[in-house]
């Protein structure tokens, strides 16, 4: 995938790059596949705020992906590469002989006409989906179960890999794009390759309109707030925070904090944190 960068005829412009989409081979969502997608804007079933700075953005409709690939020994054929506004990833629309029309995150390299497979009985090439015990060690994989039949939830983003490290006493050992190393059972499935879109992060939004556009709220620094709004607020001029480490407006810490709970149950298949400890 190449990355368009437009000449400087406008401030907004300067500096902005846009994907080029030569891999999208088919334009418009299978209709039987799309549903309504509803706009929270960060608030919950309350209405209380959650999640800052989301509000507005362009109407999107959702998707809905097969993380599962559950139709197993029946070839799947890829009928197009589409753009998803829900992702990073782009995604590939499957024909299955048995289940119909799905979709699937697009592997890099997978192309409109490939056939594709699921099962343990399947080739160790591209797009393919297995259980772990039949990938061989080494193999880059993505899209990987943590529980046998839920469906994929690591490795999803754009241009995102995993590789598989070794397997011992029904459990493998896999290195995630974080560099953190964890256990996963043998039994659950994990598709053949990398993500497609690898060159997604080097894309410049360029000027704020496009991040509203994507639902994105301006952000406003805590230094510039009044007391009353933010732990870092007030002062005559640029005041430093008036305190060691800087917090949230809750006044939780915001810098080096671990917010994962000390006795979460499955610390005991993480080998290696993403830091090295």
């Amino acid at each position: 995938m190449a990355v368009i960068k437009y000449k400087p005829i406008t401030p907004g412009r300067r500096n902005m790059s846009v994907p080029s989409f030569e891999e999208i081979t088919k334009h418009s969502p299978e209709k039987s596949l799309v549903t309504i997608l509803k706009k929270n804007s960060g608030r919950n079933n309350t209405g209380k705020i959650t999640v800052r700075h989301k509000g507005g953005g362009n109407k999107r409709k959702y998707r809905i992906i097969d993380f599962k690939r559950s139709f197993n020994d029946a070839p799947s054929k890829v009928v197009g590469i589409e753009y998803d506004p829900n992702r990073t990833a782009y995604i590939a629309l499957l024909d299955n002989e048995k289940s119909g029309k799905s979709y699937i995150i697009a592997p890099d390299g997978v192309k409109t006409g490939d056939t594709l497979y699921t099962g343990p009985g399947a080739d160790i090439k591209v797009g393919n989906t297995l259980p772990i015990g039949s990938i061989p060690v080494g193999t880059f994989i993505h899209n990987i179960e943590l529980y046998p039949g839920k469906g994929g939830q690591m490795v999803r983003a754009a241009g995102a890999a995993a590789q598989l490290m070794a397997k011992e006493n029904g459990m493998a050992q896999i290195r995630l794009p974080s560099n953190e190393v964890r256990l996963v059972r043998l039994d659950c499935k994990a598709t053949i390759g990398t993500v497609g879109n690898i060159e997604h992060e080097t894309v410049k939004i360029g000027k704020a309109g496009r991040k509203r556009h994507m639902g994105i709220r301006p952000t406003v620094r805590g230094s510039v707030m009044n007391p009353v709004d933010h732990p870092h607020g007030g002062g005559e001029g640029r005041s430093p925070i008036g305190m060691p480490n800087p917090v949230t407006p809750w006044g939780k810490p915001a810098l080096g904090y671990k917010t994962r709970d000390k006795k979460a149950k499955t610390d005991k298949f993480i080998i290696k944190r993403r830091n090295g400890k």
